[in-house]
């Protein structure tokens, strides 16, 4: 295994909650993970991506640690998990955990210290500020800069019993570390290693980009329409953003085999990223970015945006492009943060759904970059069709949805008709194994509402059928690991002012590919000149080419081709 294996492998990810129950609880666990880690070998995916799995108030679903080394009881224990990692590595897989370390939770016994007193040696572990001059603690508009928080309200929390305040960019009960003290960078290098050492192979890190603020603390400009200054430019991507990530991979990767780290780090830009993923520079393998996934957002949150195919293309086209010479990217169009891609870039309807989901495939995993598999995306699981806010559980949702109800007045319907189109509980819906109660996921009742639509969209079903979203996934990680044009070949973009059509090639030596992906429920006919000879390598619709003898090509709607020729 060389150092780069990764540029071929693709990643699973894995929500451990609501993947598989095998206890019958309601939630998901590490012993589900096991009973259908065959699925996944299946499919042919190299690594194996756990969200969360350490002890936690579950808050944030698991993105509030209180011990990163131990496992959260309703998931398993650490010997179930050395079973899940033994597991895994037999299938020829590996597995990377889920780092989450700008915060911990409000009861990791680091932070019960830290607000115990003034003067307690772990005061420093975290971001403790006064109150803003001349106001009375506790008081609005009292903190001690404006910042909003990720999930609602202001980014800071008073503390009675010290009368201070902590810094949080996400829920109150995730307080940021201070990564300034060294001895919170030594405990968590530490901890990295401990993991390591257990077998796990690398880390995907929760927005790592985060760890180093401007020690400052300015307040941010407030948005229009917002009650809360941006505190971001004092956050992301810090001023020793690269120091403490080259200091990282020095005490914890340095000497370790074919490990894997990706950063996942909320509004990097391409040259940014450069920097990240040089591997000459030693932070992380590559990065997790989301400009695409913020392609049909608009200044106002509560306002849907259509996606318009050419703004996605040149997001694309600028990352793949940007990172040509050095660098690496993530490719994704679904994780636990984002709705499903074929409800949100595809058509979810019964007479396109299948091919939509496999267009979606092709079009992405056909980049340049490392594509990441969501649980169910191989399946063309769809949104959910949320009747209330009572049948949300995402904090992320519920805050969002009383700071705009409550605090600014907005409709209710208004609100809820964002959040079924955008919110995270879309993707956190219980996996759809077979058509049995509740999917196949749990005997007892599932801790969120299993899709309805589950008895026509399940893994049993698609394992039986060879047209299947699952079976086409299968076609797409063969082709990349088969075909080094896929992998290190040059990106070409082209018909960028098509609004209906994603076309480009991949290049390498002798080999060029040319994919095509109709994004609309139309058929389309475009002239892409010189391929009239080409080979059919793969059609997402059985017995459809495309492409007549006279070089034009004309795609059904939904439709993928893609072909090879020797240049």
């Amino acid at each position: 295994m060389t150092d780069l294996w990764w540029k071929s492998a693709v990643v699973y990810q894995i929500y451990p909650r609501s993947f598989a129950d095998a206890d019958g609880d309601g939630m998901g666990d590490l012993r589900g993970v096991i009973d259908h880690l065959d699925h996944l070998a299946g499919l042919g995916v190299d690594v194996l991506w756990l969200s969360p799995i350490y002890p936690s108030p579950q808050d944030d679903n698991g993105y509030d640690i209180s011990d990163y080394q131990d496992i959260e009881p309703i998931f398993g224990t650490l010997e179930i998990f050395d079973e899940l990692l033994a597991g895994t590595h037999a299938r020829g897989m590996k597995l990377i955990m889920d780092l989450v370390v700008n915060h911990s939770s409000d009861e990791h016994p680091w932070f019960a210290e830290s607000r115990s007193d003034k003067t307690n040696p772990k005061r420093d572990w975290y971001w403790w500020r006064p109150a803003r001059e001349g106001m009375e603690p506790g008081t609005p508009g009292a903190e001690p800069t404006n910042w909003g928080s990720a999930f609602g309200g202001p980014a800071w929390e008073y503390d009675e019993k010290t009368g201070e305040y902590y810094l949080h960019l996400f829920s109150r009960k995730q307080p940021d570390l201070n990564w300034e003290n060294p001895e919170v960078r030594e405990a968590v290098y530490e901890m990295m290693n401990w993991w390591l050492d257990r077998g796990v192979d690398g880390f995907r890190m929760d927005v790592i980009n985060m760890i180093s603020k401007d020690t400052s603390l300015p307040d941010g400009r407030v948005q229009p329409g917002s009650s809360y200054g941006d505190g971001a430019p004092s956050f992301i991507n810090g001023p020793r953003i690269h120091e403490f990530l080259q200091e990282m991979h020095a005490k914890v990767f340095a000497g370790r085999d074919a490990m894997l780290t990706v950063g996942e780090m909320p509004g990097v830009t391409v040259e940014e990223a450069k920097l990240f993923t040089d591997p000459d520079r030693h932070e992380v393998d590559m990065v997790f970015q989301f400009d695409h996934v913020w392609a049909d957002r608009g200044d106002d949150p509560w306002l849907l945006v259509p996606m318009q195919l050419t703004k996605l293309k040149a997001i694309f086209n600028r990352w793949q492009t940007g990172l040509a010479e050095a660098g690496w990217n993530s490719l994704y169009w679904n994780n636990h943060d984002q709705p499903r891609a074929v409800s949100r870039y595809g058509d979810d309807s019964p007479e396109h759904r299948v091919a939509s989901a496999k267009m979606l495939g092709t079009v992405l995993h056909l980049q340049r970059g490392t594509p990441y598999v969501y649980q169910g995306e191989e399946l063309g699981m769809t949104n959910f069709p949320f009747r209330s806010i009572a049948d949300f559980r995402d904090i992320e949702a519920l805050g969002h949805y009383a700071q705009a109800v409550d605090r600014e007045g907005r409709s209710p319907e208004e609100v809820l008709t964002v959040l079924r189109a955008r919110g995270r509980d879309n993707a956190r819906t219980p996996m759809q194994w077979d058509s049995s109660d509740h999917a196949g996921f749990t005997i007892g009742t599932p801790w969120l509402a299993v899709n309805p639509n589950y008895p026509e969209i399940n893994a049993a079903a698609q394992h039986d059928d060879p047209d299947s979203v699952y079976h086409y996934y299968r076609k797409l990680i063969e082709l990349r690991h088969t075909e080094p044009a896929v992998v290190d070949g040059d990106f070409t973009m082209l018909l960028p002012h098509h609004e209906q059509l994603y076309a480009y090639t991949r290049r390498l030596g002798g080999t060029e590919l040319l994919v095509v992906g109709n994004f609309s429920g139309e058929p389309v006919t475009a002239e892409i000149d010189g391929w009239s000879d080409a080979a059919l390598v793969l059609s997402n619709l059985p017995g459809e080419d495309g492409l007549p003898a006279d070089g034009g090509l004309t795609l059904k709607p939904w439709q993928a081709v893609v072909y090879r020729r020797s240049v």
